[in-house]
C-alpha cells in the first residue's frame, strides 16, 4: 500500500493534479523524508508509540462502542485522524483498504467518500456491507477479480472501478543480477526463485514438495526469497518449520534467504532462470507476479483470483488441482527447452509495460475524477 501510494503522490507532486493530506503513522524519520519537500502534497503524522499514546489507545480501548468494526489501535489511529480532517474542506476523502471506516466517516464530513482496496474486504459476507456500500461515491479495486466480489451486493453497480496495481519497473529493468556465488549457488545452477511470504497461502511449500519429485535433476536449484511476516518474525512459526522440514531430504537444492529488502528484491530475481509462484488462494493482484515479468523472467503460477489478468498469455497458468505433478511437470518442461524460456522472457518484459507506476497513478487519479 505504501508503495502504491507514493507512487501516485510522485506523479501528483510532478503534475500538480490535486491539493493532497496523508494521514498516516509517525515515525522518527518521517521529517527528513524528501516526500515533505512537496507543495501539493501534504502530511500529518499521528504518533502511536509514545508513552501518552499508549496509555490513551488502553484508555479508548475501555471506552470503545460495540459496533467499533477493527481492532482498537486501527479505531483510535481512526479517531485521532478524524479529529483534523473532518473539519477540513476536502472534497474527497480516500480510505486505503479499510472500508470499515467509510461507517465513521458517514455523518462527520461533508466530503464524498472512496474506498481503494488491495483485498476482498466488501462483499455481501462482510459485516454491515451495505451502509459501506452505499455512503461510497467511488470504490476502487485493484483487479476485476475483486470488483466482481463488490459488485454481488448490487447487480446494478456504478461506483466500481478497477485499477490494476503497478510497480517501478525501471528498477527492475536496469538492476544488475545478484551475484551468485556471494549466496551459494553456481552459474550452470538451474535457479526458481520463489519471491513472497512464507505462508501456506503463497504455494511455498507445494513448490518445494514437486523439487522433491525432481530431485534427480544435478544443477536443479530453487532460492526462496522471503520471510513470514514481512521481515518482522521473532520466532520461526510452525509453518515455517514445517517448511524446513519438508526440505531435509532436498537440503542441497532449497536455500532460504529469509527477508530481502525490498530495494534489492530486483538484483536478487534477476539472477534466476525462472520464476515460480504458485499462490493457493484467491490472490487479489500479486505483485510479485508484475515484479517477475519486470525482472523479464519466464513465469509459472496458478489461476486464482486476479493472476490471469496480470499474466494470461504470457505465463504457465496451473489450476490448483493437482498443483505438486503440475509444478514438476512445468518445471521440467522449462528446463529442457531454453528456447521457450527465452520467448516467455521477451513476452514478460513487454507484459510488465502495462503495470508500470505512472499507467497506475494515472489511471488511479482518473479513477477518483
Amino acid at each position: 500500500m505504501e508503495n502504491l501510494l507514493d507512487f501516485c503522490l510522485e506523479y501528483n507532486d510532478h503534475h500538480t493534479l490535486h491539493d493532497i493530506t496523508v494521514y498516516s503513522i509517525w515515525h522518527p524519520d518521517v521529517e527528513k523524508h524528501p516526500a515533505q519537500k512537496s507543495k501539493v502534497n501534504h502530511y500529518r503524522y499521528i504518533n502511536m508509540n509514545s508513552y501518552v499514546a499508549k496509555v490513551m489507545k488502553r484508555l479508548f480501548k475501555r471506552l470503545r462502542k460495540s459496533d467499533d468494526y477493527y481492532h482498537y489501535s486501527v479505531e483510535y489511529f481512526l479517531q485521532q485522524s478524524m479529529r483534523h480532517a473532518c473539519r477540513q474542506p476536502y472534497d474527497v476523502i480516500i480510505v486505503e483498504n479499510r472500508p470499515g471506516f467509510v461507517l465513521k466517516l458517514t455523518g462527520n464530513t461533508s466530503a464524498r467518500l472512496v474506498i481503494h482496496q488491495e483485498n476482498d474486504y466488501l462483499n455481501p459476507q462482510v459485516r454491515q456491507y451495505q451502509q459501506i456500500y452505499d455512503a461510497t461515491s467511488r470504490i476502487i479495486n485493484t483487479s476485476a477479480y475483486i470488483t466482481r466480489c463488490v459488485q454481488a451486493i448490487a447487480a446494478d453497480d456504478t461506483k466500481c472501478r478497477t485499477v490494476l496495481n503497478g510497480i517501478d519497473t525501471q528498477r527492475f529493468y536496469n538492476a544488475k543480477p545478484q551475484s551468485r556465488e556471494q549466496i551459494g549457488l553456481k552459474d550452470d545452477d538451474f535457479v526458481l526463485v520463489f519471491n513472497g511470504r512464507l505462508t501456506p497461502e503463497k504455494g511455498v511449500l507445494e513448490l518445494i514438495q514437486a523439487i522433491r519429485l525432481l530431485s534427480t535433476i544435478p544443477n536443479l536449484k530453487l532460492l526462496i526469497i522471503g520471510a513470514s511476516f514481512y521481515g518482522h518474525d521473532k520466532t520461526p512459526s510452525p509453518f515455517i518449520k514445517s517448511l524446513e522440514e519438508e526440505t531435509r531430504a532436498v537440503r542441497n537444492k532449497v536455500l532460504f534467504t529469509g527477508y530481502i529488502d525490498y530495494t534489492d528484491i530486483p538484483s536478487y530475481l534477476k539472477m534466476a532462470d525462472i520464476s515460480v509462484l504458485p499462490s493457493m488462494w484467491e490472490e487479489p493482484f500479486g505483485l510479485t507476479i508484475a515484479e517477475a515479468m519486470a525482472a523479464g523472467l519466464p513465469l509459472i503460477t496458478t489461476r486464482c483470483g486476479g493472476i490471469p489478468e496480470i499474466c494470461e498469455g504470457v505465463a504457465t497458468i496451473l489450476e490448483r488441482d493437482h498443483i505438486v505433478e503440475h509444478l514438476a511437470t512445468s518445471i521440467l518442461d522449462l528446463y529442457h527447452h531454453p528456447e521457450k524460456r527465452e520467448r516467455m522472457s521477451q513476452a514478460s518484459l513487454e507484459r510488465s509495460k502495462l503495470f508500470d507506476k505512472e499507467i497506475y497513478a494515472k489511471n488511479y487519479f482518473a479513477a477518483i475524477e
